[in-house]
């Protein structure tokens, strides 16, 4: 039999996963899987787990939210020489990555496709060191996710943030920044920047644009300038409520090299998590570096839109 290491967690989300775990457990072996299961103790464990499992697996599955995937994808890139395909089972709050690609919050149907799926070659981001998958931001908000107890996500989902988030906003930090990308610099203030590879940003989709390509080599760039005053805070507002560029406002580009520079230290957060704070960071994309299970109908709507990018840009 191929052998799965399965990584869970167990606190993730409302609980999804507990119910159904002996389905998920059976599905697996009906598709032809031996299967370890190791459930997270604590905040980064994903990552000692794929670090210090010294066997063979012809697939890594992880269930819980996308921070989980994050320390999953985290070890696989730093730790792991043979780089196995990943199944993903969302079952936290808002399970950006998972929407982007069409893998459904249904338990057991992500279970299903994470053992008769495809392969997609995803690309993923360097981080200085690190890794993240579909986010690297900083800036306004971008510590709501991690300094959300679990317990009021459990309870409330997606509005535990917006109430944890209306806390910031007559508080806003605002960093000096030299962006540096494609021959290009940038100087200015901001309150917040994202590096992304996702449709879907904090549940909202459509911030971003419609045009996402998951395998492109390139990330979404949006940066927002510090209003300074009351008018343009309401402007950026409503190009935001919007979900439109307003390009006096924004910065808004792609890139598969982007570095920042600042005097002050600044936080960031990577798929939600807290990565650390930072003066200097350099943000890479690996082209097609993750291989994620989706359903066949998923990857041929994946390979399309790059279809369609390519076409648009001869």
């Amino acid at each position: 039999m191929k052998k799965m290491l399965f990584i869970y967690n167990p606190n993730s989300g409302q609980g999804l996963l507990k119910p159904k775990l002996s389905d998920v457990l059976d599905i697996f072996v009906k598709g032809g899987y031996d299967v370890t299961a190791y459930p997270t103790q604590k905040y980064h464990d994903a990552v000692a787990k794929m670090r210090s499992c010294d066997d063979h697996y012809d697939l890594v599955v992880c269930s819980g939210g996308d921070g989980t995937l994050d320390e999953v994808v985290t070890g696989m890139m730093e730790y792991r020489e043979e780089k196995v395909p990943i199944g993903y089972i969302p079952a936290g709050t808002t399970n950006d990555f998972a929407r982007s690609l069409h893998i459904s919050r249904d338990i057991l149907e992500a279970a299903d496709t994470a053992v008769n799926g495809v392969v997609f070659p995803c690309d993923v981001g360097r981080f200085n060191k690190d890794y993240f998958v579909y986010i690297a931001a900083f800036g306004l908000f971008t510590d709501v996710s991690y300094e959300t107890k679990q317990s009021m996500k459990n309870i409330l989902g997606h509005l535990a943030y917006v109430l944890e988030g209306t806390k910031r906003i007559f508080n806003i930090p605002s960093y000096k920044i030299k962006v540096t990308h494609d021959g290009e610099e940038i100087e200015d203030e901001f309150i917040f920047g994202m590096v992304t590879n996702s449709k879907s940003v904090g549940g909202f989709q459509g911030i971003i644009g419609k045009d996402v390509v998951f395998d492109d080599g390139e990330f979404e760039v949006t940066l927002i300038k510090t209003p300074k005053n009351a008018i343009e805070l309401s402007e950026l507002l409503g190009a935001i409520g919007l979900r439109q560029i307003n390009r006096e406002r924004m910065y808004s580009f792609r890139s598969g090299d982007i570095r920042f520079e600042s005097i002050d230290e600044i936080p960031w957060t990577l798929d939600g998590e807290f990565g650390g704070v930072h003066d200097e960071v350099t943000i890479r994309n690996e082209k097609q570096a993750l291989g994620i299970m989706v359903k066949k109908e998923a990857l041929e709507k994946l390979q399309k839109k790059a279809l369609k990018k390519d076409e648009k840009n001869l």
